[in-house]
């Protein structure tokens, strides 16, 4: 039973996200249609970022309150409507504001943590956390296909399949889905219970320690095939194509970084997943020439991402009772989000007054090393 409710919800956190990710692989067909400028499409990859990130915060709680199958269905549900107008949309301004609304399928990782979390004992649950994590894979999944579906079917009819395929995953989330048998919906009022989360140290720890790692992951998986395209000259199927290996390295790693985690520790997989971020930051700040020396490092720089996004969530499975775990994984999943909000805006900034990406780079690489030294201070070997 558990082992089922694990596959459903990351087939359901697949899907949202892919449906998140809707505008970040046609970022380059927006710009030249509507002639915009790289802040503006940069704007337009980062606006459903930030919906995606702050609403983890009330999904989380509600998920206490609702449980994790019901708020995973409605969360499928509820996104239809910024899918379709997203699609349907002609204007820059008309994107942008369909586009702050469909950052709604991105609170579905709040909701998925708590509920697989509870179906699975404490020695366990860097497993399950790394598992439901590599859901995010719907980023590659929609890097790869959704270009080629706009191509054969249309900008409009590629968003109607995308809404039935979320409206068939909230059927089957709500028919074949349960509860773990020991979850009690938390009575306790949601302000309080978010005072109180913020008030434990782990929770700002590791929003910290997620903001770089899962931000760094959602920062490149929307703006890479922007950068691809205005460093390598790719055409956007082909950027969409490399970008989807870049989230499918992040995918594996992430449940890599869970079951090392239980077995090694977090803060040492932590460790290891920032020092080689810092590492891969400065070798992609000296442009590597096409194809193997910049793939490689974008693959490596996606595991290293990975890794440490499963080590978060193994910490917070250690760190914070189990009743508590949906709040502060909204929280903590909310900084993780605002951490993938920011760089696109930097790296559009940084490219249009440079010419390049490599003060982007560079900061990456000085956020990562801190993040080292915080991990080793705070948590040991």
């Amino acid at each position: 039973m558990r082992v089922r409710n694990l596959v459903l919800a990351t087939a359901a956190f697949a899907v949202t996200f892919w449906a998140w990710n809707l505008i970040g692989p046609l970022s380059g067909s927006y710009s030249g249609a509507l002639h915009l400028s790289p802040t503006q499409t940069s704007m337009l990859v980062a606006i459903p970022v930030l919906v995606g990130s702050l609403g983890r915060i009330p999904a989380g709680m509600l998920a206490d309150r609702f449980g994790g199958r019901l708020m995973l269905a409605i969360i499928c549900f509820v996104s239809i409507v910024p899918v379709l107008f997203v699609g349907w949309a002609g204007s820059y301004g008309w994107l942008l504001f369909w586009g702050f609304i469909l950052g709604i399928p991105g609170t579905s990782f709040a909701i998925g943590i708590p509920f697989v979390n509870a179906w699975y004992e404490p020695a366990r649950r860097g497993f399950a956390t790394g598992v439901f994590g590599a859901g995010m894979g719907g980023t590659a999944l929609s890097a790869f296909f959704t270009p080629r579906l706009v191509e054969s079917f249309g900008r409009s009819t590629t968003h109607v399949i995308m809404a039935a395929a979320l409206a068939v995953m909230g059927v089957i989330v709500l028919v074949l889905g349960r509860n773990a048998p020991g979850w009690t919906p938390s009575a306790e009022p949601a302000l309080p219970r978010m005072k109180d989360a913020l008030k434990i140290k782990a929770t700002w720890q590791c929003a910290f320690l997620y903001a770089v790692a899962f931000g760094g992951f959602v920062a490149f998986s929307t703006y890479l095939p922007t950068l691809l395209q205005n460093v390598y000259a790719f055409a956007q199927t082909e950027a969409g194509l490399r970008t989807a290996g870049f989230s499918i390295a992040a995918v594996i790693a992430r449940p890599l970084g869970g079951i090392c985690s239980d077995r090694i520790g977090p803060a040492r997989v932590l460790t290891i997943s920032f020092a080689g971020a810092v590492v891969m930051a400065l070798v992609l700040a000296l442009k590597p020439p096409l194809e193997i020396p910049a793939g490689a490092s974008f693959v490596l720089m996606a595991f290293f991402l990975g890794l440490g996004t499963g080590g978060v969530f193994a910490l917070v499975a250690r760190l914070v009772e189990a009743p508590r775990v949906g709040t502060v994984t909204g929280l903590v999943g909310a900084a993780g989000g605002l951490g993938g909000y920011f760089p696109p805006l930097v790296m559009g900034a940084v490219y249009t007054a440079t010419g390049a990406y490599t003060i982007g780079y560079l900061l990456l690489a000085l956020t990562a090393l801190a993040a080292v030294f915080y991990t080793v201070r705070a948590f040991g070997k």
